[in-house]
């Protein structure tokens, strides 16, 4: 089982101001990959790779805008900072609205796993609650939306919003299978705006859901906001992954 990873959109205020103090900071808890946002990687992606790298960091996937105009510069990036995966972090609302929509975001999708394909790197959706809310029939948009992918187009699976959306997670990722190589672990009270908690510490059944994802998924830890200090969430976090085997 792989060891946990952080999203750094979680750190996003540290790292615009210390960045090294800050992956330091992470690379001592025990984490050893992370998932950067496009837009965290500021103008030289290779810099920041060094900065990765003398941390004992990886990165394990890229979050980036694949379908807009900053798609050649986005997978350049991926390259230079030695990850050969990246994620499309969100479709909006109404691209999941209805079948129709569902199937023109599945084609936007597969001509940018296209694109990725041809730099050497794989192509990823990540959910928000949106797609789990919306259903086309009794079904889940998210699982037509799986369907509607080329088999080589990855999911990451982003449990809190997937349980905001009205899922049932472990059922979720049972249907789901092997597509899903990334999970977005996060916890609290399972609502849209308010705070996130450190893992464990939510109503979010983790074990369960964990049992049911594929072993070799990476498990990602993200908070996208809490009220007390986020490092020591995510310090938190891991200790409680770790408690429960990875």
């Amino acid at each position: 089982m792989l060891l946990p990873a952080v999203q750094l959109y979680s750190v996003r205020a540290e790292m615009s101001v210390r960045p090294t103090t800050t992956l330091t900071s992470l690379a001592a808890m025990g984490y050893r990959a992370v998932e950067p946002t496009f837009g965290l990687l500021g103008d030289d992606p290779r810099a920041f790779r060094d900065l990765l790298e003398a941390n004992g960091l990886t990165a394990c996937s890229l979050h980036g805008p694949l379908l807009e105009e900053h798609a050649p510069a986005m997978l350049d990036a991926a390259a230079a900072i030695g990850t050969d995966t990246v994620i499309i972090p969100a479709i909006p609302p109404d691209g999941f609205s209805h079948r129709a929509a569902v199937e023109e975001s599945a084609r936007l999708i597969n001509a940018a796993a296209a694109r990725a394909a041809g730099a050497g790197l794989r192509l990823g959706y990540h959910n928000h609650h949106w797609e789990l809310s919306a259903r086309i029939g009794d079904r889940h948009a998210l699982e037509v939306l799986a369907e509607l992918l080329d088999p080589d187009v990855l999911l990451e699976v982003d449990l809190y919003w997937a349980v905001v959306g009205g899922a049932d997670v472990p059922g979720l990722l049972s249907r789901l299978g092997d597509r899903v190589t990334h999970l977005h672990v996060k916890d609290g009270p399972g609502t849209v705006d308010d705070a996130m908690t450190a893992v464990g510490s939510g109503t979010l059944p983790i074990p369960d859901i964990l049992a049911a994802a594929p072993g070799d998924a990476w498990r990602i830890v993200e908070l996208d906001r809490c009220d007390g200090d986020m490092l020591e969430a995510l310090a938190a976090s891991r200790t409680y992954l770790d408690g429960l085997g990875g």
